[in-house]
């Protein structure tokens, strides 16, 4: 089921089914969402439901609890990823980064066991599709700045602005 939120960041959907997150990002258009997904693992119910829905309240309310400051609410969504082991990997030790801390691509793929795979890894970021529950926004380039982000570089700055606090 997909919905789609206002947040200080812009519009967010997000697709879910029973509470678990499989897409989402800053944007009001269902397809960018569904298209974060391979195509042979897209839910065949994709239906637009309202924030309430019991597939996604959920989610909604931990992207609510996150945008007033309680930045874990994020952390306690599930989510389900479809990709190798590596890039499995790699998701779980997005999820591991603590807010206000953000990793460089290098030590990032450091934390992977991989310290020369900083491409790899950066690919790894790139093809995440449950964003925000999946902070791939807490990457950076080595010298600090931002790199990129599939929702904008804009959003990023202003998740780890909020996150810095």
């Amino acid at each position: 089921m997909i919905t789609t939120i206002d947040t200080p960041d812009g519009p967010f959907t997000l697709l879910a089914e029973d509470g678990v997150v499989l897409s989402s990002g800053w944007t009001d258009d269902p397809q960018r969402v569904l298209d974060r997904l391979p195509a042979g693992v897209r839910p065949a119910d994709s239906a637009l439901v309202s924030p309430e829905h019991a597939d996604v309240a959920g989610p909604v309310a931990a992207v609510a609890a996150y945008y007033i400051g309680e930045l874990a609410a994020i952390d306690r969504v599930p989510v389900h990823q479809f990709g190798t082991a590596w890039q499995l990997a790699g998701w779980a030790q997005l999820r591991r980064i603590a807010p206000g801390t953000p990793l460089s691509y290098a030590e990032f793929a450091s934390a992977l066991g991989r310290p020369s795979a900083v491409r790899a890894a950066a690919s790894i970021c790139a093809r995440n599709a449950p964003a925000l529950f999946v902070p791939c926004h807490r990457v950076l380039r080595g010298d600090g700045s931002l790199g990129g982000f599939a929702w904008g570089t804009p959003v990023k700055a202003a998740l780890l602005a909020r996150e810095s606090c």
